[in-house]
């Protein structure tokens, strides 16, 4: 798998410049290297939101530069395993969510519980967890789902 490494300086001040990159870079996401150095794979569906990031240093007044990592078995496999770990934790996080859902759906139904608001809430929360899941499973290249999830409802 290709890589692209992103480093870039902001200007200090707004602060906002610089929480905005970084979320997007989250968002998508990348591997933060260091302070102000991420990398994220080449290619869809990271490539809008890559072009996004770099336009946004721009726009903030500050440089970007953009490194293609040449082939280089150690390099590449180290990436690789920082976004898979990247992947399995927040898969982790989000099998734990769901975990919270299921008991605090669990209670309700035993305590009979059930109003119209309660279950308003709790379809609020089964989208969220819906749309986490569609976000996480879209940048996970590797399959690290296919870890975590399939050891958890085996």
């Amino acid at each position: 798998m290709p890589w692209r490494v992103i480093t870039y300086r902001l200007p200090p001040e707004p602060s906002r410049h610089r929480v905005a990159v970084w979320r997007e870079l989250r968002r998508l996401g990348a591997v933060a290297l260091q302070q102000g150095t991420w990398a994220v794979p080449d290619g869809e569906p990271f490539e809008a939101g890559f072009a996004q990031v770099v336009e946004q240093i721009k726009a903030a007044g500050g440089q970007p530069v953009v490194l293609a990592v040449a082939d280089e078995q150690a390099s590449m496999a180290q990436l690789e395993a920082l976004f898979t770990a990247q992947r399995e934790a927040e898969w982790g996080e989000f099998l734990s969510d769901c975990g919270k859902y299921e008991t605090e759906l669990a209670g309700e139904v035993a305590k009979g519980k059930l109003t119209l608001a309660e279950l308003d809430e709790e379809e609020q929360s089964l989208d969220r967890l819906r749309r986490w899941y569609r976000t996480i499973k879209a940048r996970d290249l590797r399959k690290a789902a296919d870890r975590e999830i399939g050891t958890r409802y085996r």
